[in-house]
């Protein structure tokens, strides 16, 4: 039995005051599993990015709990806000956010420096991520010499790098073509079938949502529907058509999703 390792309650963010309040999210609830591929889409402006924003501390709910493994993050300031925004989780950004000062292995290895790991560690779990990623070849060049799918692969690795409970993805493959966001998204589902990890992935792309095993559908901050993927009977083509579906109806139409 698989055990819960993120729980959001009765999550509310609010901007303004009045007449002129936006209810950004309103009152969603939902939880993820360990060793969950979770999925959240909507439409712009529908609360998902701002949803990824309050679990990982970026910005302050109104009103409602978020609970990793029991414990509410709501509380944490100081070394133990930094302890979870460093170690906890791990977060992969849309358009990369590489140091461009920095070599590929300097920003994969930096989340272990500003934590002082141990250097044999540091070259070990280094090896690893670049052998898997595929991304040896670029360990010492610069984010100017690296093409944008290798960009987000050396991202991922950094993301990976501590080994937090759950990574938390927007829009992995937004700024990708697609060999390059195929590629990524094989990468992040192999990582969640072979190596356990859970994901929390924002996206808009119905083919990057095909990998996950459960998706979210939010419409004006609460959750709309649910699909979740039958492992062991689907395949992801017909899971991507079943995705389709839905999003015609969030959108009042495939055309107008987005």
């Amino acid at each position: 039995m698989k055990q819960k390792i993120l729980d959001i309650e009765a999550l509310h963010k609010h901007y303004g005051k009045g007449i002129s309040v936006t209810k950004a999210l309103n009152g969603i609830t939902f939880g993820v599993l360990e060793g969950e591929f979770l999925g959240i889409m909507g439409s712009s402006g529908s609360g998902k990015t701002t949803l990824l924003n309050c679990i990982a501390t970026m910005i302050k709910p109104t009103a409602g709990r978020i609970l990793l493994n029991g414990v509410d993050i709501g509380g944490f300031c100081g070394k133990n806000l930094a302890e979870y925004r460093g170690r906890k989780i791990g977060y992969l950004f849309q358009d990369f956010e590489l140091l461009d000062n920095l070599t590929g292995r300097e920003n994969i290895l930096l989340p272990m420096d500003i934590h002082n790991m141990e250097a044999q560690e540091e070259e070990k779990r280094l090896q690893e991520l670049a052998d898997y990623l595929e991304i040896t070849e670029v360990l010492n060049k610069f984010p100017a010499q690296m093409s944008g799918g290798q960009k987000q692969r050396v991202a991922a690795a950094r993301a990976l790098i501590l080994k937090p409970e759950i990574i938390l993805s927007d829009e992995p493959t937004g700024a990708l073509d697609s060999r390059n966001a195929k590629s990524l998204m094989e990468k992040l589902s192999g990582l969640n079938e072979t190596g356990k990890a859970t994901i929390l992935m924002v996206t808009h792309d119905a083919n990057a949502a095909s990998y996950c095993s459960r998706i979210l559908f939010i419409r004006d901050g609460a959750i709309f529907h649910e699909l979740r993927k039958d492992v062991q009977g689907e395949s992801r083509e017909n899971f991507y058509e079943r995705i389709l579906a839905v999003m015609a109806q969030l959108g009042g139409g495939s055309a107008h999703v987005l």
